[in-house]
């Protein structure tokens, strides 16, 4: 059986469902998916409570807000400056392409909608994948550090190989399901918390028994 369809019954048989991504709306998990860059996802939910108690978590209120208001309130989110730029223009070119509607943008064709995401500032592959995915769901793989850490050390691929390979590996191997799609990001976010870390917790971990003997010797 494919490698990477043996990781995933392994997964999904120690953890179960994962219900990931978080939000109540595909312009929540939107925004969340760009607040999320370099921080925790405990950092995103307080900025968010925090747009929703001010009425802001949507499109019209934030392509209206002050930006250095907007940054105040997603301070929790950590480059709050920054982030406030890049949420700033992701509303406006959703406000631009599609009228501020998260389903307008659902209705667009996946790879024409991912090139467009990829040019918007400050959205790169994995938020635009991420957008996707879980907000518009589209079936692509999002490719993140800990899926890059979990095949690099279990020896499927190098860990510095480009992030479009990492993407082709799944793509190829596997059904283009949205749902799997998924539930197999969520089931290696919750790994790479778990066990994957930086320094890992091989033992205890479900896929341990799949690492080769080099492998193991070398963590």
């Amino acid at each position: 059986m494919n490698k990477l369809r043996v990781i995933y019954k392994t997964l999904f048989k120690a953890f179960g469902p994962q219900h990931w991504w978080p939000g109540d709306t595909p312009f929540e998990i939107a925004v969340g998916a760009i607040l999320t860059q370099n921080t925790n996802w405990g950092n995103v939910e307080k900025a968010i409570d925090n747009l929703r108690a001010a009425r802001a978590l949507s499109a019209q209120k934030i392509h209206e807000m002050p930006i250095d208001k907007l940054a105040a309130l997603i301070r929790p989110a950590g480059y709050f400056n920054i982030k406030a730029k890049r949420l700033k223009a992701f509303i406006s070119f959703l406000m631009k392409n599609y009228h501020g509607s998260m389903k307008k943008m659902k209705s667009d064709d996946m790879r024409l909608l991912r090139e467009k995401l990829i040019s918007v500032n400050g959205i790169g592959p994995e938020t635009a994948d991420s957008i996707l995915l879980y907000a518009v769901e589209k079936p692509i793989f999002v490719i993140d550090a800990y899926t890059k850490r979990i095949l690099s050390r279990h020896e499927i691929m190098d860990h510095d190989a480009p992030y479009e390979a990492f993407q082709g590996l799944f793509h190829e191997a596997l059904r283009r399901d949205t749902r799997l799609f998924n539930e197999y990001h969520a089931l290696f976010v919750r790994t790479g918390k778990d066990f994957c870390r930086p320094k890992p917790l091989c033992h205890t971990c479900p896929l341990y028994d799949m690492l080769s003997s080099p492998a193991k010797k070398k963590l």
